[in-house]
């Protein structure tokens, strides 16, 4: 007969951002125990509240299934001696599965006998195999976590008690001091203690103790109030998806409620009031029909109706208090000038081995130009740019992003456009840090996608001019995510972007005046591009290119980044193309001869002598190949690859028709740099030779 499982872990409170997590990685635990330990179950439901997690699993049979395991022993010679008796390995070999020599059978294997013996296995009670549950909680891992009490072991929060029922079952065990039992605790304030007789009671139970068990459930109840509290008052609410969820972790039993603020702080920009309503107090902004923020907020309390007015006042009195603060602080940064901002960035340090913020502004002012004129910006674009890049970090020193770090660019566009300066200029404030995630929004304007570059670029070129260089997990300064918001940036504005010759170009002209700009940068990292490429793989990854292909646009020699997504695009799209295997072949026969080519004489490809050709097929080639160099450079990387598809038959000609390592060592030769030459091509495009063709 199958029967319910109810497993509850009583915590004290936890952070928002662990309970989804928390209960997920539950579930994916519990769920691997069972099959690890052939019990069968029907369905699986996972419940979090900040002071619980929990599973239900259904359909449980009442004991393990039974197992036939079939396992191999020692080579027959070993087993038995010339006249059939069994040798000591024989012997220890059964002993060790609990059986006798008895039960030994020979099989063949790859023309050798080998010992076997049929290992039988009774299944288990349920109950009895249950108890490993211990091991499933204890195994959970956390981002922090303490010990309390006199207890080595550590958890993300105090267990306080366990609820383990099979049906009506206690399932025994115990972990520290709490041993496992039928009795939960309901609201912290408006519950208390629960006792269940049979797993099946769970929720409804919980229920009664006004904790709401089922994320999905508190969720729903949550959007559900908050809509009618907004159609009641005919306003418009975003429930933003993150804040909806951490709150939703914060409380076991969700009642929402309407706050309102004073007027007269809407002449705060926005951006302010709603930092202020969400990040610290965790309320879903108002807008009116238009869009427009009204002075008022939803926020949830953890319990129900019973004197919600005092909450409420509690929790409008709380955002005034911030809300004063904040006006305070823009009408005393609006009496800064940008300048005077500036000037205090000589004195904030950027990072103790690099030097200070104002020295980054002037190295990331000079990279941005080489950027700028690179990628293709008009001269009005570089004169805002440049612009841009005197003033970018100037909010830092205010009051406002003092208080509000998560503000910072926001406030800084804001203040530009209140001193006067363009608005392309105030926008590139704020798009350089853009984006602010890996999946981020990415600048939208020119001049804010260079600045954002130039500015992540800087980083990543000065830390590691420092040797402080990411090794494993550990990237204290974020410099795999700038590098990947590099990438996207690039491949989203399609730019023209030769990572070595900028590296170059900025690291020379930065070391003509160290005083200036405070550190020294190599004209050549070989680590900032092997950084880069490990970047662009991961991108490519999310771009669903198969790892091959992958393989081969990163391994190109391509210097232009943007040519490298170009590739891995046209690839992937030409793979299932009938006559896209034997090109790659004939392709990759060329690169590996060419090699040798390589090789055996200097990296540089020696000029090709038509004069020692001796069939059509070579002269026929050449002529193809030197129509397609004439315009290899400026092409499309789609218009390049039909061309190298396009020698195939030529190529299977010459080496129908030719012998490229002949003893003649002139003519070798100047059929190794005619190979050299189409191989070039093909390797700017991808190392073709390390595409998986079937």
């Amino acid at each position: 007969m199958a029967k319910n499982l109810l497993l509850e872990i009583g915590l004290e409170e936890l952070p928002a951002h662990v309970v989804t997590p928390s209960m997920e990685q539950l579930q994916d635990k519990a769920v691997k125990f069972l099959e690890e330990n052939n019990l069968g179950y029907e369905t699986v439901e996972a419940f979090s509240t900040p002071r619980r997690l929990a599973l239900k699993i259904t359909n449980i049979p009442e004991r393990q299934e039974d197992t036939q395991e079939d396992v191999k022993g020692p080579a027959k010679k070993i087993a038995q001696d010339a006249k059939g008796n069994w040798s000591k390995a024989a012997e220890g070999f059964v002993r060790g599965q609990g059986l006798t020599t008895d039960a030994i059978t020979f099989r063949e294997l790859n023309g050798v006998e080998y010992v076997y013996v049929t290992k039988h296995s009774h299944g288990k009670p349920a109950v009895e195999v249950l108890t490993g549950l211990k091991d499933v909680i204890t195994s959970l891992t956390f981002p922090v976590t303490m010990h309390w009490a006199n207890f080595d072991f550590e958890y993300i929060r105090p267990i306080h008690w366990i609820v383990a029922l099979l049906d009506d079952e206690i399932i025994p065990f115990s972990i520290l001091d709490v041993e496992t039992g039928r009795t939960s605790r309901g609201h912290r304030f408006l519950g208390g203690e629960v006792t269940f007789q049979h797993a099946d009671e769970y929720e409804e139970k919980m229920n009664a103790e006004f904790v709401v068990v089922s994320p999905t459930v508190r969720k729903q109840m949550i959007v559900t109030q908050a809509n009618a509290l907004a159609e009641k008052n005919h306003w418009s609410i975003d429930l933003d998806e993150e804040l909806l969820e951490e709150v939703n972790n914060i409380v076991e039993y969700p009642t929402m409620f309407v706050g309102n603020f004073d007027e007269k702080y809407l002449s705060v920009p926005e951006e302010v009031l709603v930092t202020s309503m969400k990040e610290h107090q965790r309320y879903f902004e108002v807008r009116n029909q238009d869009g427009l923020l009204l002075p008022h907020f939803l926020a949830a309390r953890n319990g129900n109706q019973v004197k919600i007015d005092n909450v409420v006042k509690g929790n409008e009195k709380v955002l005034t208090a911030r809300l004063d603060d904040a006006e305070f602080f823009y009408n005393e940064d609006k009496k800064l000038t940008i300048e005077e901002c500036v000037e205090k960035l000589k004195n904030v340090t950027f990072h103790e081995k690099i030097g200070s913020i104002y020295e980054k502004m002037q190295r990331v002012g000079v990279a941005a130009q080489i950027i700028g004129e690179t990628v293709g910006l008009t001269a009005e674009e570089r004169t805002d740019l440049q612009r841009a890049s005197e003033i970018y970090k100037f909010d830092l020193v205010t009051n406002m992003v003092g208080e509000f770090p998560e503000l910072q660019g926001i406030m800084g566009e804001k203040y530009a456009l209140l001193q006067g300066e363009k608005a392309s200029v105030a926008a590139a404030v704020r798009e350089h840090y853009l984006p602010a995630s890996s999946e981020g929004e990415l600048p939208k304007s020119a001049i804010g996608s260079v600045l954002a570059i130039a500015d992540k670029l800087d980083s990543v070129l000065s830390f590691f001019a420092v040797g402080m260089i990411p090794s494993g997990s550990n990237d204290p300064y974020a410099l795999r995510r700038q590098t990947y918001g590099i990438v996207r940036i690039i491949e989203n504005n399609q730019w023209k972007f030769p990572l070595a010759d900028l590296q170059e170009k900025i690291g020379q002209q930065i070391n003509q005046d160290i005083e200036t700009f405070g550190v020294t940068l190599p004209a050549s990292q070989n680590e900032v591009l092997e950084f880069v490429k490990a970047r662009l793989r991961q991108f490519l990854t999310t771009k669903d290119v198969r790892h091959d292909v992958i393989d081969a646009v990163i391994s190109a020699e391509q210097k232009d980044l943007t040519k490298l997504f170009g590739a891995a695009k046209i690839l992937r799209e030409h793979l299932a193309d009938e006559d896209f295997k034997p090109s790659m072949e004939a392709l990759t026969r060329v690169i590996n001869l060419a090699k040798k080519g390589q090789s055996e004489k200097t990296a540089e490809i020696p000029v090709v002598n038509p004069a020692l050709f001796e069939n059509e097929a070579e002269k026929e080639l050449h002529h193809a190949v030197q129509e397609i160099s004439e315009n290899f450079s400026t092409q499309t990387m789609a218009d390049n690859y039909q061309a190298l598809v396009a020698l195939r038959p030529l190529i299977e000609e010459y080496f129908n028709q030719t012998m490229v390592m002949v003893d003649d060592e002139k003519v070798k030769n100047n059929r190794l740099a005619q190979l050299g030459q189409i191989a070039s091509m093909a390797l700017a495009l991808a190392s073709l030779d390390l595409l998986i063709t079937k």
